[in-house]
């Protein structure tokens, strides 16, 4: 990569005769909107019963610490959108912050591997709810599968469709799986004002393992934090808002504390109806609070709430992934083909279906994978490690508008807390490394591949 090609994403491209551009259709309610929708998902509607196995009744405490180190690495985000307004992403931050292409790709490939791989985990929970709510008696293997790949193909549709259509899409999603979590917090006000439940629970600290009350809060942050990320996804829709300089700081900070607030009042909720050994079992912690709380209320209709929410997980995942591959191939990481925008769909058509093909392939010959939410967080930790650094060396770097500046003791603290919640000694299980391990020894061999296409295509010239 040339320092020439780095420099001019910093700026409107000049040549007249270039790619079309991408639309820019995103307001501020509908970036909000897109925030939220991220954010919220299968993080909350799966974890909170796996949080409350670690630590009890105080299942609201590793969510608010995951929300408190999530809002400070938001903060490093915004100083670096609103300075690179660009559709790369944390690569393009990696790259301008050490100009290394390795670290670049490996970045790249880390982010967009987390996003197709949680998509693609989502199509086939979505197959499973789709078959448990209408009864249609899907027991795995061939049904769940194909049901998977043709909800990945709509998906896919609705991308290549365009983003405001996306975005619209996302918006109905959002107040569906919104509408979920507020249903949960309603019935457990109802049933706090009511006297039933037990308060008390809230308080009470139950550690799955005899390692005291901060090694059990940080191993249970590690799972809770899959359930905060997501907002590091907008800033790959930089290129499709229409004043991202302006708008990002007061969304993206306003999209988290919303989704902060419904987490902790959602996990209280929970806690109250439901005992933390119980909410433990299983796979649909929230179903159980229904069940307790609100026993006339119809459980298909909460089954297809969850499947809605897992829908959105998935097409706000691979949202991110066509667009941070159209940035990387206009970054010349990728090859160039992948950075084609349809002239008359203005979306980035060739990534689109580069991301569609690899989540077809996790789908078919991968599956659900063992600790998939802990290893998605695990990448994305290192990740924001490498982002909150490159904030502080970027400090030199000066451009010719104004931009949202972040105080320097956040991102210092954000690089340590991010850096601490990827190693050992927070009791991650090791699966989660074996599986990141293998999906970057992936990305090493297709960099490799990469270096030898630009390389061959530049003895052409």
């Amino acid at each position: 990569m040339t320092q020439q090609t780095a420099d001019s994403l910093a700026g409107p491209q000049a040549n007249p005769t270039a790619e079309p551009s991408l639309h820019r259709v995103m307001g501020p309610w509908l970036l909000l909107l897109f925030i939220v929708g991220d954010i919220l998902g299968t993080g909350i509607y799966a974890l909170t019963g796996q949080v409350a196995k670690q630590v009890g009744g105080v299942v609201w405490l590793p969510f608010l610490v995951a929300f408190v180190v999530a809002v400070i690495t938001a903060f490093s985000y915004l100083e670096l959108v609103t300075k690179y307004p660009k559709a790369a992403g944390a690569a393009l931050y990696a790259h301008k912050a050490f100009g290394i292409h390795f670290i670049t790709f490996i970045v790249a490939f880390a982010v967009m591997c987390s996003g197709i791989t949680s998509a693609s985990t989502a199509s086939r929970a979505f197959a499973a709810n789709l078959s448990q709510a209408f009864g249609l008696g899907f027991e795995g293997g061939f049904a769940i599968t194909a049901v998977g790949l043709g909800f990945m193909a709509l998906v896919a549709a609705v991308n290549f469709r365009g983003v405001g259509e996306s975005v619209k899409v996302n918006v109905l999603l959002t107040c569906v799986e919104l509408s979920g979590l507020l249903l949960i917090i309603g019935i457990g006000l109802w049933a706090i004002t009511q006297g039933n439940g037990d308060v008390s629970r809230i308080t009470q600290f139950k550690p799955a393992v005899d390692g005291g009350m901060f090694w059990s809060v940080i191993a249970a942050t590690t799972l809770a934090f899959f359930a905060m990320v997501g907002f590091e996804d907008s800033v790959n829709m930089a290129e499709e808002c229409k004043d991202p300089v302006r708008h990002f700081p007061k969304v993206l900070l306003g999209g988290l504390v919303i989704t902060g607030i419904i987490y902790v009042l959602v996990s209280v909720s929970a806690i109250t109806l439901v005992s933390p050994e119980k909410l433990g079992e299983g796979e649909t912690p929230l179903l159980q609070v229904v069940q307790a709380g609100a026993p006339s209320f119809p459980l298909g209709i909460f089954g297809v709430i969850t499947m809605f929410a897992v829908a959105n997980s998935a097409l706000i995942n691979m949202l991110m992934a066509s667009r941070l591959v159209y940035g990387m191939a206009r970054e010349q990481v990728l090859p160039a083909a992948l950075g084609q925008v349809h002239a008359t769909r203005r979306t980035p058509y060739v990534a689109i279906g580069f991301t569609t093909l690899l989540a077809f392939g996790l789908i078919l010959f991968v599956g659900e994978v063992p600790a998939l939410g802990g290893t998605t967080a695990l990448l994305l930790l290192c990740v924001f490690t490498v982002v909150n650094v490159s904030v502080l060396v970027l400090r030199k770097d000066k451009v010719n508008h104004k931009h949202f500046k972040t105080p320097t003791l956040l991102p210092v603290l954000g690089a340590l807390s991010c850096a601490f919640l990827v190693g050992p000694w927070t009791g991650r299980a090791t699966v989660q490394y074996e599986i990141a391990g293998i999906l970057l020894g992936v990305g090493v061999l297709l960099w490799l591949l990469t270096v030898r296409l630009n390389r061959s295509a530049a003895l052409k010239r």
